[in-house]
């Protein structure tokens, strides 16, 4: 139901962006957000967009990335940034903030020189 893509490996300072499709039905319904887990750590919120469009970020990644939505095609976007080794780790969309739905594979997002 929630699929994410556009992962890969970036160099420090370097900027991604990722998507997320949604149904039509859970884009119109709920607010989405995007998760990450990094290697050997727990899965953690990174940001979510509410169905109005409000945006809400962890203090990790405030400022650095951007969160957004095109309902004309029920995807999510996750503009990254300023991207930092730390920001390495599989990508996940789900609805926010509880992630309600089952997870997906994810994207594999690897900030490395």
């Amino acid at each position: 139901q929630l699929q994410a893509s556009g992962g890969g490996l970036v160099q420090p300072g370097g900027s991604l962006r990722l998507s997320c499709a949604a149904s039509g039905n859970i884009f119109r319904n709920v607010a989405l957000g995007w998760y990450r887990q990094a290697p050997g750590m727990q899965r953690e919120w990174v940001a979510r967009i509410t169905i109005s469009g409000a945006t809400y970020y962890a203090d990790s990644v405030k400022g650095r990335f951007t969160i957004s939505r095109d309902n004309a095609k029920s995807t999510v976007y996750l503009q990254m940034n300023s991207l930092q080794p730390e920001d390495t780790a599989v990508f996940y969309c789900n609805t926010a903030p509880n992630g309600l739905l089952p997870w997906g594979q994810g994207t594999l997002v690897t900030v490395s020189s």
